[in-house]
C-alpha cells in the first residue's frame, strides 16, 4: 500500500459573544481542489446544521454555545471527524449537546454512510446490533428501553482500526450517561467489510 500523507487541517473560529464560540476544521493544501471544496462545504454545512438544531424553535435565549471538533482518523486516505455543539438556554435544567460525525473516503472522493463501509448485501445492521447488545450487557449500560437495533444510517466514526458506533443523548440512555459509544474492532467484522472501503484499508497490516 502506498504511503499517503495525512490531510492538512486548519481551525476556523466563529464567535458571537463571550460565551458563544464555535470552532470547526477545514482541509487545506489538498492536490485535489474540487475534493477539498466538497469536504469543506460539507463540514461548514453540518456545523451550521448543529447551530440551527440548537437554536431551532426554542423561544428561550441562548446563554452559552460551544462548538468543537475532534479529528478521529487522518490516515490511509480516510478522514473521520466529529463536530459537537453544546448549548445552554436560559432557565433550562441543563445544556444540550449534539454530535455529528463525518467520514470521508478520500480515495473515492465521497462522504461515507455506514452502509458504504460494508459489502453490498451484508446484514451489517444485524451484525453490529448484536455486538452492541453484548457490550450493553457486559458494560452494564442502563438503557431507556430494551435495545434492539441500530438505524441503518446510525452515527459512527472511524478511529484507526476501530469503528465506533454511537448514539445521541437520550437516544438509548438517560441524559446522565452521556453519549453511549461502542468501539468495534475491524477484525471482529472483517468478513463483512468492503475491502476497498475505509474500513478495509484500516484492516490492512503494513
Amino acid at each position: 500500500m502506498p504511503i499517503t500523507l495525512p490531510v492538512s487541517i486548519k481551525t476556523v473560529k466563529i464567535s458571537s459573544g463571550p460565551k458563544k464560540t464555535v470552532v470547526y476544521p477545514i482541509v487545506v493544501r489538498m492536490p485535489n481542489q474540487q475534493l477539498q471544496m466538497f469536504i469543506n462545504q460539507t463540514i461548514i454545512y453540518h456545523t451550521q446544521q448543529l447551530i440551527n438544531q440548537q437554536v431551532g424553535d426554542m423561544p428561550a435565549t441562548v446563554e452559552e454555545m460551544i462548538g468543537e471538533y475532534e479529528i478521529k482518523n487522518n490516515q490511509r486516505q480516510v478522514l473521520s471527524l466529529s463536530l459537537s455543539n453544546y448549548t445552554y438556554h436560559s432557565h433550562a435544567a441543563h445544556g444540550m449537546t449534539f454530535i455529528k460525525s463525518l467520514t470521508f473516503d478520500l480515495q473515492k472522493g465521497k462522504l461515507c454512510e455506514l452502509k458504504d463501509l460494508f459489502k453490498p448485501g451484508s446484514d451489517y445492521v444485524k451484525r453490529l446490533s448484536g455486538i452492541i447488545q453484548t457490550q450493553i450487557k457486559q458494560r452494564d449500560i442502563q438503557t431507556l428501553n430494551e435495545f434492539t437495533t441500530i438505524k441503518p444510517n446510525q452515527d459512527f466514526y472511524i478511529a484507526d482500526k476501530v469503528l465506533v458506533i454511537y448514539f445521541q443523548l437520550y437516544e438509548i440512555t438517560p441524559y446522565a450517561f452521556g453519549f453511549p459509544m461502542f468501539p468495534i474492532s475491524v477484525y471482529d467484522i472483517q468478513d463483512i467489510i468492503d475491502e476497498t472501503g475505509p474500513l478495509g484499508r484500516m484492516a490492512v497490516n503494513d
